[in-house]
């Protein structure tokens, strides 16, 4: 059963990075390069349909991890917990800087969007490369947990 959680847990995790790699590498700059208002309205598109999957998505991630760690009492431990510290932080970071923000973005169209929306943009994109850097670190740590 612990090694079922295990693995589950490290998949959950897995696609999470994946999905949120894919992102920051991939579905941004094909946005970005779009002509006209296409890549805003892509990114309030996106903003809309991963904001409302993404926090059961971090948060059902978190929970697999304290329950692997409480059960998983062995070698691997320590790299749990930390790896569970660091999705924490994660989902610390998103409340505090990433939300805000796509919270904005979600609702802007080509008539209603602040001047200053691809600064808001851009400064959501740094917070999110360092929010994957931080899910790969846990999601690193996992996998070296099941080891």
């Amino acid at each position: 059963m612990l090694d079922t959680l295990e693995v589950v847990t490290t998949v959950v995790v897995g696609v999470m990075v994946g999905v949120e790699f894919s992102v920051a590498f991939v579905m941004n700059p094909i946005l970005n390069a779009l002509p006209e208002d296409s890549g805003q309205l892509g990114h309030a598109h996106g903003g809309r349909m991963l904001g409302a999957v993404m926090p059961f998505w971090y948060i059902g991630s978190l929970v697999l991890v304290a329950v692997w760690a409480v059960a998983g009492r062995h070698y691997g431990t320590g790299l749990v917990v930390t790896a569970g510290a660091l999705l924490l932080l994660s989902v610390v970071m998103s409340i505090l800087l990433l939300v805000p923000i796509n919270n904005r973005n979600k609702t802007w169209t080509p008539d209603n969007r602040p001047a200053d929306w691809k600064q808001q943009m851009n400064r959501w994109n740094r917070f999110h490369y360092l929010r994957v850097a931080v899910i790969i670190a846990a999601f690193a740590l996992l996998v070296a947990a099941l080891v």
